[in-house]
């Protein structure tokens, strides 16, 4: 499958800026199942580019000037297999067992998942599919009622909230079970114009490779998937993050849009 993808991210300010700073993970590397054909970034000041420690590649932008606007789009081609299979890269699983103030897995999240904790030794793969349905048998899918800042117990205790909240839950549950398990940006494919592009999801370690799961939508992360970055959470691998000084209250829009190219 071919896609063509188009991400823009507004921030506009009530006052100037005096000075921002905006780390970008928003160029996707190619692997044995996605494959970009090309990329493009289009920002608002000259951007140095690096690796960050999960290998993946980011972006620093300084906007050393006032200003009360900011303009980040990337566009690009990629083609993707139906694969959910992501080849070890190096880090090691042990590394996605750590839980963050996001994933922390509290009580009523190590009670849920403990009936997998026999499976998960000798079938991961079957433990992680378990976990994913009966999560979404517990959550809801329900935009509006949590934010970037919703922990995995409290999106759990609330039982909604949107992709990165499943994603959230589910690693905190795996983890609880001595499952490695990462968060993933990207952005989904679908027939649906109202879907939001920007999706997250999750891979699980298998014994030799990483799975990807789309705890969401129930779904593997297949060919209508595509990776952006691996970390620990959402504030880890998200596409857009910075920190500013002044400039008052923010308005941010978002808008991704993946198109069909081929099948």
């Amino acid at each position: 499958m071919r896609m063509h993808i188009h991400h823009t991210t507004s921030y506009r300010y009530e006052h100037h800026v005096a000075h921002s700073t905006q780390y970008l993970r928003l160029t996707p590397s190619s692997s044995a199942r996605q494959k970009i054909l090309a990329w493009d970034l289009r920002l608002p000041a000259a951007a140095s580019r690096m690796l960050d420690p999960y290998g993946n590649v980011m972006h620093v932008i300084t906007v050393d000037f006032p200003h009360q606007n900011i303009v980040i789009e990337a566009e690009g081609y990629v083609e993707a297999d139906d694969s959910a299979i992501e080849q070890a890269d190096g880090l090691s699983p042990l590394l996605f067992l750590r839980s963050t103030p996001l994933t922390q897995a509290a009580q009523a999240i190590h009670t849920f998942a403990l009936p997998l904790s026999s499976v998960v030794r000798d079938f991961p793969r079957d433990a992680a599919w378990q976990l994913m349905l009966r999560l979404r048998e517990h959550m809801r899918f329900q935009a509006g009622e949590t934010d970037s800042c919703t922990t995995a117990a409290e999106a759990f205790a609330r039982q909604q909230g949107v992709c990165q909240d499943f994603a959230h839950v589910f690693l905190a549950c795996a983890h609880a079970i001595g499952l490695p398990a990462r968060y993933v940006s990207g952005y989904l494919y679908t027939e649906s114009t109202e879907h939001v592009a920007s999706h997250a999801w999750a891979e699980i370690w298998t014994g030799d490779a990483w799975w990807g799961l789309d705890i969401a939508n129930g779904i593997e992360a297949g060919q209508q998937h595509l990776k952006l970055a691996i970390g620990m959470d959402y504030l880890e691998a998200c596409p857009v993050r910075g920190v500013r000084n002044g400039g008052g209250q923010e308005v941010l829009e978002a808008k991704a849009i993946v198109r069909l190219l081929e099948q």
